[in-house]
């Protein structure tokens, strides 16, 4: 698994949300706080339980749940910035790499069904 990038750049992700989180970031929201704890968290362990299983349709099926975690730290990112949890600059930064996720995922999702068809082609 850690060699998948998609996996370590969630990981940074989830250093940096942690980061902030540690710094104080949200303390006057702790139910914001402990959703985008935890919806960052799941991206990073949804991949790695995923890279984990013996079918490549559970992998599909974990990088789905994984790519709805990082669409809720966006959604949480937005809130976060809206009430003034974070500054502009981090807001940016953490919001490009969350995208940055989604399109990584988007695109292993893709390779994975197109090898599973080739597969099945020859």
């Amino acid at each position: 698994m850690e060699d998948l990038l998609v996996w370590q750049k969630a990981r940074i992700l989830c250093k940096e949300i942690h980061l902030l989180i540690k710094a104080g970031a949200f303390s006057a929201d702790q139910k914001l706080l402990d959703q985008i704890n935890r919806s960052s968290s799941s991206i990073m362990d949804n991949l790695a339980e995923g890279f984990g299983r013996q079918g490549l349709g559970e992998f599909l099926n974990y990088i789905r749940i994984a790519l709805g975690s990082a669409v809720e730290v966006k959604s949480q990112l937005y809130r976060s910035i809206d009430r003034n949890y974070i500054s502009s600059e981090r807001f940016t930064h953490l919001l490009g790499l969350t995208e940055e996720i989604i399109k990584m995922s988007y695109g292993l999702k893709k390779k994975i069904i197109e090898n599973s068809a080739e597969r099945k082609s020859n």
